[in-house]
């Protein structure tokens, strides 16, 4: 490993990690990346090697000259339970999108806010991708679905996509 080079340490599905992903790949900036399996062996970022990095046990957590940002949501999914999660997911998320196509149509250029990429569109596509995930109708949402396309056509969101990462599962990869 290079010196200074960041170390992002990472879970395929994780829409946190992807939105770190997708601004690595928008900067140029190389790293290395450290899978996370938050599942296997009861979920890794309860390792204590994990855990002396990020006490909170969370993912994504980016490693920069020896200091580590961390942030992600996982933890409510969990706390949801595996049975309300569909439903609990599918209000969540239609809330915000109710909102968002509002606001988009105001915004709203080739991307989220104009026609440069913004910590917006960072934020989006993930959420699309978690939407799609838990099966929301995107009938009422065209705004939010064609900007989600333009974005996914750009090569930044193209590599930093969860079906290409190292640690995606065979039968999920792109």
């Amino acid at each position: 490993m290079q010196a200074g080079k960041p170390i992002l340490y990472s879970y395929f599905r994780s829409s946190c990690s992807w939105r770190v992903r997708i601004a690595l790949a928008l900067k140029s900036i190389d790293y290395e990346m450290i899978p996370i399996n938050l599942i296997k062996d009861g979920g890794q970022q309860f390792s204590e090697e994990f855990q002396a990095l990020n006490p909170m046990k969370q993912v994504p957590a980016l490693k920069i000259d020896g200091i580590t940002i961390c942030q992600s949501n996982l933890s409510v999914l969990n706390q949801v339970g595996q049975e309300n999660q569909l439903t609990w997911a599918q209000k969540v998320i239609t809330s915000g999108f109710n909102a968002l196509e509002q606001i988009l149509r105001s915004t709203a250029g080739k991307y989220c806010v104009g026609d440069e990429v913004s910590m917006a569109d960072l934020c989006l596509v993930p959420q699309v991708a978690n939407a799609e995930r838990f099966k929301v109708d995107f009938t009422p949402y065209p705004t939010i679905s064609h900007i989600n396309k333009t974005l996914l056509a750009l090569e930044a969101f193209q590599v930093s996509h969860p079906c290409r990462q190292p640690d995606t599962p065979p039968e999920l990869r792109a």
